[in-house]
């Protein structure tokens, strides 16, 4: 049986911004790419929290697989390799971070992420995805990967993705700085070599994690698996 490889997209896409990758790692993997709560085909579906997408990824996902996630996503990964363990064999985060671990900080940016949320739900999908691809942190994705990217997000909803900011936005998920340590499956940061943000912290998570590697991809910014589709499935099939 082919290895199985779940791959969990960032807020605002769905499962089919993943396309360029799957492709990428051809007919070797059964890859498993949903639309999380909030998100595309899952718009609609409620409550959008951590512990009901965990849920449905436990249901989803086989005994063992390869996880792997984007931004958001990556950051529910993380919270999914530590809740189901040893059914994880590989992690790959990719643009992701462990949270905000300042207590204070974090209440600032739920604060924040509520504003946000208030606002896209007084938005029509179409003004929303053009904010957002105006966010700083992905800024200069080339022309194509950002055509593709604007396309998948008018697969949402502004109530889903409202729903989706207030129950897995970062000011909302607890940190797991303090937990990296009981990782321990082989983990992959990735990050874009034009994603200074990101970058660092990947330098920062590598020396907590027992078995963990940091790969800067040259040329990218933070979506790294829409800019650099080629170089994300060579490291998410590693050990399949």
């Amino acid at each position: 049986m082919a290895p199985t490889v779940l791959l969990l997209h960032g807020f605002t896409n769905t499962g089919a911004s993943w396309d360029p990758a799957v492709a990428a790692l051809g007919e070797r993997y059964r890859v498993l790419a949903p639309d999380i709560r909030g998100h595309g085909a899952a718009a609609e579906v409620r409550p959008v929290t951590l512990a009901a997408v965990i849920s449905d990824l436990a249901a989803l996902a086989p005994e063992r697989f390869t996880l792997a996630g984007y931004s958001q996503g990556g950051r529910i990964a993380l919270h999914v390799a530590l809740a189901l363990g040893p059914r994880v064999e590989r992690l790959v985060l990719i643009g992701a971070s462990p949270g905000i671990a300042d207590p204070g900080e974090r209440a600032a940016r739920r604060a924040a992420d509520e504003a946000l949320a208030a606002e896209i739900e007084g938005s029509s999908i179409e003004e929303f995805a053009t904010r957002w691809a105006a966010t700083p942190v992905l800024a200069g994705q080339p022309r194509e990967a950002l055509a593709a990217a604007h396309a998948d997000r008018l697969r949402s909803t502004p109530a889903g993705l409202a729903a989706a900011l207030r129950g897995l936005g970062t000011g909302a998920l607890p940190s797991l700085w303090g937990r990296l340590g009981e990782l321990k499956m082989p983990v992959t940061l990735i990050a874009g070599e034009r994603d200074e943000k990101f970058r660092a912290i990947g330098e920062q998570m590598a020396p907590e994690i027992p078995s963990a590697q940091l790969i800067v991809v040259a040329g990218a910014g933070h979506a790294v698996h829409l800019e650099a589709p080629a170089a994300v499935a060579a490291e998410v099939g590693k050990g399949g």
